[in-house]
């Protein structure tokens, strides 16, 4: 009778982080930093529905790396809590921490019982009144926690990107300030070569509004991002109320509200199941 293979815990847990560490590196990266004006999200994403960045909750967004299709499944869930929660409770009730809880469970028990990890790495980002009170929780493959203050840096070459946010992020910055630190950082070369250029088609960028009343996520995109992108340009935050057209009103483009255009938000989170959802 032949005895079974025996790997001792200790060196199933090491190859069960190394296989995920592994995989995850290959993703692009996805920086989330905060600024005067609430939290932003960037990342090198040229997909317009497979997301890397999303809404949970009324003042609590989304950001991942790694596969697609296990993340995904994370914040459909992610979607799902919040929701339960706000109608049973009360909508104040549902926070970032609380969110983040819940993802460290599944993530730790995936991690310890399955005989393959997520491969995915998350920041669950809640905006506050002020400054002092926005929450950044990072989590890793094995359920781990970090709270993060100020900025974070996920996917391939992070400590390269997280260094460079070390030496210049600064809590005040305005928003066109910290989009352009978190796009430089992104387009640098590893290996010292010449920075890539990263236009505003292969970048996915979204902000956490502090100012918005309701519903603080927004997406941004078109003209408006190029001009915050752009050093000689004025503009240096966005509007605080919606694009002047009918329709779903989570991206904001041109910036230019027509006068006396309020329409409020809608009060519903991003479709869980939608694909421009992600």
């Amino acid at each position: 009778m032949t005895l079974p293979f025996y790997v001792s815990p200790e060196q199933l847990m090491k190859d069960r982080a190394d296989y995920a560490r592994k995989n995850i590196a290959r993703g692009r990266l996805v920086v989330v930093l905060a600024y005067e004006g609430g939290i932003a999200f960037v990342a090198e994403n040229p997909s317009r529905a497979l997301h890397k960045i999303s809404e949970i909750y009324d003042r609590v967004a989304f950001a991942a790396v790694g596969k697609y299709n296990e993340f995904e499944n994370l914040r459909v869930a992610g979607v799902r809590y919040a929701d339960l929660r706000g109608y049973s409770y009360d909508r104040s009730d549902v926070t970032a921490r609380g969110l983040a809880n819940a993802y460290a469970q599944t993530l730790g028990a995936v991690f310890t019982q399955e005989s393959k990890p997520l491969e995915v790495e998350i920041v669950v980002a809640e905006v506050g009144p002020t400054p002092d009170t926005d929450q950044i929780y990072r989590l890793t493959f094995d359920g781990s926690v970090a709270d993060e203050q100020g900025f974070v840096a996920m996917g391939g070459q992070a400590e390269q990107v997280t260094a460079g946010l070390q030496e210049r992020w600064q809590p005040e910055m305005t928003l066109s300030a910290a989009l352009s630190l978190a796009v430089e950082l992104l387009g640098r070369d590893p290996g010292g070569g010449p920075p890539r250029q990263l236009g505003t088609a292969q970048l996915e960028v979204a902000i956490l509004d502090r100012l918005r009343p309701r519903r603080a996520f927004r997406r941004l995109a078109g003209p408006l991002l190029e001009r915050l992108l752009t050093p000689d340009d004025p503009t240096t935050d966005v509007p605080h109320t919606d694009d002047p057209r009918p329709g779903h009103h989570d991206v904001l483009t041109n910036g230019t509200p027509a006068p006396g255009d309020q329409s409020p938000a809608p009060d519903g989170p991003e479709d869980p199941e939608g694909p421009a959802a992600g």
